[in-house]
């Protein structure tokens, strides 16, 4: 039976049932709240395992899958020399609460694939080390003013969940309920793509400003990859007023190429941020910068910060297998040249479609732009009828055996499993789905 036959709501049952139990006892019944298919409607899938380029759900399903747990199995699921790593670091124990070889070999490969990375610390999430680095940050210049842009996302801090105002630079205010607005009163909001808010509010605020934060490559509102004038606007000011240029590569990172977007754009920072890919499938932040700016931490410097299950051997290891297994089978070029023949697949289709549709593509990040305006480099909103047009294509598609991210906005993710296979399927899987909708 396809997955296609039967009523949408009786093809998955257990799914169904599990949901239920869930919203008894986790808040919308999920642990991440774009998990919950409020955006597109409808029950959650509940996942029951994975291998290679596919899920499969609680009621036995099989759907090639385009997500891959948000960015981190860039080699696949359950990938043979992944499992084979983590298997044997088990044996050894799960947690030490104490260092390790492994992370002195992962904290190795970072530095030396990312120039401005002398040192790096762990953390357990992508949350955590943006956190910390802003606090890196403030300690080393000795200010207090953190800039970020709309459409950017850099984890559920309070001082960064802000929300811009009516102005091209806004003081932050909340975005989220339990957020005081002292706590988003020394972040400011501007938008991508405007070299002029920028040098605005650096003439205005430039000797109070610690550092400017981006997602080089935007990926958290659609795909917005920004002009390379843009990001050197933000080196050279950052520069000139002493603040620091932080990258948000958590998700970039390892996966654009060995040196993240900085290699990418030729631009470098002066902290980065990473996670993802440097987990491969396990829980794993971390933070970077040159040695004199890392010093601030503590134990050498006065700069708190501290994690029980950082540097966790098991996660370490799931790192290394995954980088390792990067470079052995030249994953970059082959993610690269992925990406290519999806978009070669998808052109016609979306040539052809009964709206209009845009393909972003960097690398084996990709995301279908909605927008009837074009695809966009600063953060539009989607309208109602953009939004219900995307619902339908996701349903659709899921019907297919397609699963994409359950929101529009969220981009999608090829992995070394992806074959050529599956990306002919995806794109006639588009295509058929794109015909239901008209």
């Amino acid at each position: 039976m396809s997955n296609a036959d039967g009523p949408r709501e009786d093809r998955h049952p257990r799914s169904a049932e599990l949901y239920e139990r869930a919203c008894r006892v986790i808040p919308g019944g999920v642990s991440s709240p774009v998990r919950a298919f409020r955006a597109v409607g409808g029950t959650p899938l509940f996942i029951a395992r994975a291998l290679g380029a596919q899920v499969f759900d609680a009621d036995g399903r099989s759907y090639l899958d385009f997500v891959g747990s948000w960015g981190p199995l860039i080699a696949g699921h359950a990938h043979p020399a992944v499992i084979a790593a983590l298997t044997e670091a088990l044996t050894r124990g799960t947690t030490y609460g104490a260092p390790c070889a492994a992370e002195v070999e992962l904290a190795e490969r970072v530095v030396a694939s990312y120039p401005a990375a002398e040192q790096v610390r762990f953390v357990s999430s992508g949350t955590e080390a943006v956190m910390s680095a802003i606090r890196v940050a403030r300690a080393f210049t000795g200010c207090d003013v953190i800039v970020k842009f709309a459409g950017c996302y850099h984890g559920h801090a309070d001082h960064l969940l802000v929300a811009a105002g009516s102005g091209l630079a806004t003081f932050g205010r909340p975005s989220s309920a339990g957020v005081p607005e002292a706590f988003t009163a020394l972040t400011r909001v501007l938008p991508l793509d405007d070299e002029a808010a920028v040098a605005a509010l650096f003439a205005r605020e430039g000797a109070r400003i610690a550092a400017v934060i981006i997602e080089p490559v935007p990926a958290n509102h659609g795909l917005l990859p920004q002009r390379p004038e843009f990001l050197a606007t933000l080196r050279r000011l950052t520069s000139q007023h002493g603040a620091l240029l932080i990258f948000d590569e958590v998700i970039s990172g390892f996966r654009l190429g060995r040196g993240g977007a900085a290699e990418l754009t030729g631009i470098t920072p002066d902290l980065v941020t990473f996670g993802k890919v440097i987990g491969g499938g396990m829980p794993v932040g971390a933070f970077g910068a040159a040695r004199k700016i890392m010093a601030r931490l503590a134990p050498d410097g006065d700069t708190y910060q501290a994690g029980t299950l950082s540097g966790n051997p098991v996660a370490m290891t799931a790192g290394l297998a995954t980088l390792d297994l990067l470079v052995r089978e030249s994953g970059w070029q082959r993610l690269e040249a992925r990406g290519a023949e999806l978009e070669r697949l998808l052109r016609p289709v979306l040539a052809q479609a009964p709206f209009p549709l845009h393909l972003v593509r960097v690398g084996s990040l990709f995301w279908i732009s909605f927008h009837e305006a074009g695809a966009p480099r600063t953060a539009a909103t989607l309208t109602e009828r953009e939004s219900v047009r995307y619902a339908a294509l996701f349903h659709g598609m899921l019907d297919r055996g397609i699963y994409l991210p359950p929101s529009a906005y969220e981009a999608c993710f090829l992995s070394l499993a992806h074959s050529t296979t599956d990306l002919t399927r995806f794109a006639q899987a588009l295509r058929a789905a794109l015909a239901a909708i008209a």
